[in-house]
């Protein structure tokens, strides 16, 4: 509690202001809603934000699990290449450069307007982080450990198995974590490019008859799913690494 209420008064404090300043500079809620403007989009068109959440929520998920998948192997395969890490990694790094907004056009002319240009997108947006952490976590395996399985006679795998990927597993949670947060992005943008469902079109359809307090209402329901994964990959950590929580109190 003593780390959730901070934030929770300052987000509060922050909504007020936001509240107090839009009524008393009379600014049209089609130019810049308030927060109560906002709270009534989410009642009033309920039924619409609700069918968008879904097809969005299913794009991020899907598309986040596909990210981790090939992240974590493809990091797994750089660990036992060197040879493989000098090419790739260098490549990895020059593809960040290519934005995503421009990626997600030429996806859907590729793959359609269904969902596969969508999850795509969402896994590019994902996968740098995790893969970067996890090559950097495999590598800072404790030296000592792998001298000691290999004078009780471990093999490679037994290597990677007991020790390596047990040690990586913070490294990998800690992209995971980044990545949760980027996966929403990825799902608006890839909508945007070309779609006919989703929060991404209801924000696009929105724009053109000035219902900004709707906007406003799916990029509210976009931040708390993004939350949500981000508690759902915290969570997982904790079940799958609690030796990481017992260290750090240490």
């Amino acid at each position: 509690m003593k780390r959730v209420w901070p934030p929770l008064l300052l987000l509060a404090a922050a909504v007020g202001v936001w509240e107090l300043v839009v009524r008393t500079a009379g600014v049209p809620d089609y130019l810049f809603p308030a927060p109560t403007a906002v709270a009534s989009a989410l009642g009033a068109d309920a039924g619409l934000l609700g069918s968008a959440t879904l097809v969005t929520v299913r794009e991020v998920i899907v598309g986040y699990l596909l990210a981790v998948v090939l992240a974590v192997a493809l990091a797994v395969l750089l660990h036992f290449s060197a040879a493989l890490r000098h090419a790739l990694l260098p490549i990895l790094v020059l593809s960040q450069t290519v934005p995503t907004v421009v990626l997600a056009p030429v996806l859907a002319i590729l793959l359609g307007y269904g969902i596969a240009p969508k999850l795509v997108v969402v896994a590019i947006v994902c996968f740098f982080p995790i893969v970067v952490n996890a090559v950097d976590g495999l590598r800072s395996t404790d030296v000592e450990l792998v001298r000691m399985m290999r004078t009780l006679h471990g093999s490679r795998l037994a290597i990677f198995r007991r020790v390596e990927l047990p040690g990586a597993l913070p490294s990998i949670f800690s992209g995971a974590r980044v990545a949760a947060t980027y996966a929403t992005v990825g799902a608006v943008f890839g909508e945007w490019a070309g779609s006919s469902a989703g929060l991404g079109f209801v924000m696009l359809q929105a724009q053109p008859a000035l219902a900004t307090a709707r906007i406003f209402a799916a990029v509210l329901i976009l931040c708390a799913v993004a939350l949500a994964l981000y508690a759902l990959v915290s969570l997982t950590e904790r079940l799958l690494v609690p030796w990481q929580r017992e260290t750090a109190h240490a």
